[in-house]
């Protein structure tokens, strides 16, 4: 109960949608009622022209419509059925579309309310999360496990309330008729409910395990999107085949699984409502025989008992997708109840602008149990240039990365200023920092927008001109579209070097004081790294600047280079400095020198 609770938080916002969806249920569940009641005089008045007999007392207002229309005559009482079948009809249809339409909206804002609760929450949650969580899991989430959650809400809901409304008219009439016969009829009720409940509990596990296979679905055609390229290179695209078709096919079995429990509740609650159904007519037709009991009331007995039968199966199935709902639920929840690791504090000031330096305290940091960085000291001087290698794994981006709170450290802290950058406003702070990473990262839009992330507000003016100072311009203005040419996902329709100098360009745009490149040139040909070195050299310009050097002749003539290993700073000097110490820079360099002369 507590789970199914959590799942109607979302329905909270909108209490005047769903009272307005729970009295047109009401009003289409009476109206049910009431058209069924037409079997009493149809059959005992205008059929048969006999008195309407019950043999349990009713309240006052019913015994006196009784009375009346045992008054009245077969033909007239044909008349005023006919007219009031219309009515009945025209209000039943208008409730009926009512609530369905209500509750559709409910569900319907539901859904737009939690995928833009998750995707809100995932822009807020810290870098270290994405590392943990595959994107196209995070992806099922916003669409498969919504969806599910809608199901439970616009469909479900409106079942739940309306078929126990039905179930709750219809045994107060059969009770009304005769309460005796009725007892006995829902002695059953328990032996339908049991099952019901058993299989729910199944269905929720079996659906959890259904949304985390769909998740692997989603993984794997996210990953086969991207990695197209390399999939048709290295002739893969039957190994791929296999292993969708695998997780496909395992999805298929859970889902049959599924499919299979719900499908069997609603036979097993229609056998056990024919038996209840089966020894009430031989109960009630002896009535009828007696004299005790009209024919007309005996109808409506057992329509309104076989009435049941159609609730009790769809609660059953609504308790399906319910459970599945909640099952998704708590996914869900996993994300929206997730605190993040990098938490901006109360009452933080803003960084308006960065003056004199930036230091490295005795800085440690870990990905779960392993080291990264081990206990940094380092200070950066305004205006200074300082290059960052190392071998692989030595904690390079790490340590460039604490610098904008993608990470907090463990132990120690970093000061802007003098001050610990937490004192800061993670948006004034990141918006000192501009960021050139080796996987240039552009989004499917035009390529004025990707030039002006970060500042929409900035006048084509001004995107051009950054755009020149990255050498981007003249490629540009080739395009048939120029600067409204769609560039396509992650800016695919651009070459390597033309997408590092658009988002060379960005940063320029952006004009922030501290920049951190990471190997923005590492992948790039001869002549396309020509062009972006030289827009880098124009962006580093009176900036402080962390460089990721993969190519150590980049960054000869920088201020300082740290030469990092096992996550700790073990040289530091300039480049001439390093090659007389003979360390493990001098090695780096004279390995890819040998290799360049070699080439």
């Amino acid at each position: 109960m507590r789970d199914y609770l959590k799942l109607l938080r979302f329905v909270k916002p909108y209490p005047g949608l769903f009272i307005m969806a729970g009295i047109c249920m009401l009003f289409s569940a009476v109206f049910d009622g009431v058209s069924l009641g037409m079997i009493v005089p149809m059959a005992d008045k205008v059929l048969t022209n006999k008195q309407i007999i019950v043999s349990t007392k009713l309240p006052g207002f019913l015994m006196n419509l009784i009375g009346f229309i045992n008054g009245v005559q077969p033909l007239a009482m044909l008349n005023y059925i006919a007219v009031a079948t219309i009515f009945l009809f025209l209000f039943k249809g208008i409730f009926g579309f009512l609530q369905s339409y209500l509750m559709s909206d409910i569900g319907q804002l539901v859904v737009r309310d939690i995928r833009a609760k998750l995707y809100t929450k995932l822009h807020a949650l810290s870098m270290d999360y994405f590392t943990q969580k595959r994107g196209g899991e995070l992806i099922s989430r916003i669409t498969n496990d919504v969806k599910l959650v809608e199901n439970a809400v616009s469909y479900g809901s409106t079942d739940m309330i309306y078929q126990t409304l039905q179930v709750i008219l219809f045994t107060t009439l059969i009770f009304f008729i005769h309460w005796k016969m009725a007892l006995t009829a829902l002695v059953l009720l328990p032996l339908i409910s049991l099952p019901i409940i058993k299989v729910g509990k199944v269905l929720r596990k079996l659906s959890r395990k259904t949304q985390e296979v769909m998740a692997d679905i989603n993984s794997i055609l996210y990953e086969s999107i991207l990695g197209a390229r390399i999939i048709k290179a290295f002739n893969m695209e039957s190994y791929e085949v296999a292993k969708f078709s695998q997780t496909n096919q395992y999805y298929y079995r859970l889902s049959m699984k599924s499919i299979k429990r719900t499908l069997l509740l609603g036979p097993f609650t229609e056998i056990l409502g024919a038996i209840a159904g089966i020894f009430v007519f031989l109960w009630a037709g002896k009535e009828v025989i007696a004299g005790k009991l009209s024919f007309g009331v005996f109808g409506l007995f057992m329509a309104s008992l076989l009435s049941l039968i159609r609730p009790f199966k769809k609660l059953s199935q609504v308790n399906s997708i319910i459970q599945q709902a909640m099952a998704a639920n708590s996914r869900i929840y996993e994300v929206l109840d997730t605190i993040p690791t990098v938490v901006e504090r109360k009452n933080t000031q803003e960084l308006n602008d960065f003056k004199n330096s930036l230091i490295f305290e005795d800085v440690w940091f870990n990905h779960g149990a392993q080291e990264i960085i081990r206990g940094i000291n380092l200070e950066v001087k305004k205006g200074q240039v300082v290059g960052i290698v190392g071998p692989s794994g030595a904690g390079k981006t790490t340590l460039v990365d604490l610098i904008p709170r993608f990470y907090d450290p463990l132990r120690g802290r970093i000061l802007i200023d003098g001050q610990d950058e937490k004192s800061f406003s993670l948006k004034s702070l990141r918006q000192q920092i501009g960021i050139v990473t080796q996987e240039t990262i552009l989004f499917n839009d035009t390529i004025r927008t990707n030039i002006a992330y970060g500042r929409p507000d900035a006048s084509n003016e001004d995107i051009e001109r950054a755009a020149m100072q990255s050498h981007a311009h003249d490629f540009i203005q080739r395009l048939p579209l120029g600067y409204d040419t769609f560039i396509g996902d992650r800016g695919m329709k651009l070459s390597g070097g033309e997408r590092q100098r658009i988002a060379i360009a960005r940063a320029i745009l952006k004009d922030p004081p501290i920049l951190i490149l990471d190997e923005a040139t590492s992948q790039l040909d001869t002549e396309a790294e020509r062009l972006v070195q030289e827009a880098i050299n124009k962006l580093i310009k009176g900036r402080t600047v962390f460089v990721i050097a993969h190519r150590l002749s980049t960054i000869r003539h920088v201020h300082r280079i740290l030469v990092l290993k096992e996550g700790r700073i073990i040289e530091e000097g300039t480049h001439a400095e390093l090659l007389e110490k003979q360390g493990l820079y001098h090695k780096l360099y004279c390995n890819q020198d040998f290799h360049k002369s070699e080439n």
